[in-house]
């Protein structure tokens, strides 16, 4: 839609837990998003999680090298782009009905996706490893027809919203078993070797890929980043 402050929640490492992720979604900062969709004729409601991503490829993923040189499909997002050029791979955008096709061929290497991604879409029959990183998030942001929304009377208005607030409860809940469960149905194929990172492979994963965050301030907003650090910081953790 044009609202380049929405490529925050591609930029890898910016949540680096659920209760930040939660305290942005539901939060000032998320509603303040929202109201960027409202020029746009859109309004927001909630967020509804698809997961945190993990990386494939048809090579151990351990270290900050093991990317070098793989071409790595990526969503069309500059962010995304910037991600894998901070680790020396290719970023090749791919439409999602294309993927597994383009692994099967090598025309990719890899991939970052939730877990059920890549198990409903098979790629863990054509990757032989997954490393659980936890780097990115995917998710979704319902939207209504803000004159339509507008037009309904407020207690109906008010009953929705309480009925929103329950299904996003519901739906994250969903996800995250969702994850789970294809996590441990693609352990279960013996397909994919499944492997998580140490504390300190993921400091050096976090190392680059914090670079991502200042090259890419310009385009998603110097201020967006700060504040999501600040509840970070807010939930113990700190982002600097």
């Amino acid at each position: 839609l044009g609202v380049k402050e929405f490529e925050v929640f591609d930029l890898p490492y910016i949540f680096p837990n659920r209760t930040v992720l939660q305290r942005v979604t539901e939060g000032p900062i998320g509603q303040g998003l929202f109201q960027k969709l409202e020029s746009k004729g859109l309004k927001g409601l909630a967020y509804w999680d698809n997961g945190m991503k993990v990386m494939t490829a048809n090579r151990p993923l351990h270290k900050v090298s093991d990317f070098r040189g793989l071409k790595m499909r990526i969503q069309s997002s500059k962010v995304l782009d910037e991600q894998f050029r901070a680790l020396k791979a290719n970023p090749q955008v791919l439409a999602f009905s294309e993927v597994y096709q383009a692994m099967q061929t090598g025309v990719v290497d890899g991939s970052e996706n939730t877990p059920s991604n890549v198990f409903t879409q098979k790629m863990h029959e054509v990757q032989t490893n997954l490393t659980v990183s936890d780097h990115g998030y995917i998710g979704y942001a319902v939207i209504v027809n803000k004159k339509f929304w507008d037009s309904l009377p407020a207690d109906v208005r008010t009953e929705l919203e309480g009925a929103m607030k329950e299904a996003t409860t519901y739906a994250n809940t969903i996800a995250q078993k969702e994850n789970d469960d294809a996590l441990a149905a693609i352990k279960a194929t013996g397909k994919t070797k499944v492997y998580y990172l140490t504390d300190e492979e993921k400091a050096e994963w976090r190392k680059a890929l914090m670079t991502v965050h200042k090259s890419m301030a310009p385009r998603v907003g110097k201020d967006l980043i700060d504040a999501i650090y600040k509840e970070s910081e807010a939930a113990g953790v700190k982002m600097n």
